[in-house]
């Protein structure tokens, strides 16, 4: 995973940065999520990685299968990735891009994962106070496992806080077993 997202950095920089320049953060953003997923596609992944189809024809095809969404940016870009054969770093090089519009704008996707339903107060109330704590504005998602003992895991960016009970209960075989 970290070769993938090495390789797919300077690319990821590349884009974010011409993004920038151009004032089109939004727009290429939405446009990279849309060759992400079209990269995904299991007749899209044969077709790049066919041998018998040089880069040109496989960045013409990948460009005719997303038509008229992206912009001559975003084209080029993956013009440059096909004749680097690269194309299949798309997912990493969005979620780099992604994460540089985070750090941009200052906010931070939060993914909280509770055993139960939280309120809006609730919700409203760690959402404040993940802002303040991360110095960021926070997009809070709630998400409910069953599997859950009790209390809740938080997963902000490479930030993961374990609240749960069974997160506390193996900290606490581990500090038994040392």
């Amino acid at each position: 995973m970290a070769e993938l997202s090495t390789l797919a950095r300077p690319y990821a920089k590349a884009a974010f940065e011409f993004a920038v320049s151009a004032g089109e953060l939004t727009g290429w953003s939405d446009q990279l999520s849309v060759v992400a997923a079209v990269s995904q596609v299991e007749k899209i992944h044969k077709i790049l990685s066919s041998p018998s189809l040089t880069s040109d024809q496989q960045a013409k095809q990948f460009i005719d299968v997303c038509g008229d969404e992206l912009s001559d940016g975003v084209r080029n870009f993956v013009e440059v990735l096909a004749e680097n054969k690269r194309i299949s770093l798309l997912p990493e090089i969005v979620g780099l891009f992604e994460q540089f519009k985070s750090n941009r704008e200052k906010s931070v996707d939060v993914n909280v994962t509770t055993v139960f339903e939280l309120d809006n107060d609730v919700q409203q109330k760690l959402s404040t106070s993940l802002s303040r704590k991360l110095d960021r504005d926070v997009n809070l998602q709630t998400t409910i496992d069953t599997t859950l003992l009790g209390g809740v895991v938080i997963r902000a960016a490479d930030i993961v806080i374990d609240g749960s009970i069974r997160g506390r209960l193996a900290k606490l075989a581990e500090s038994m077993q040392s």
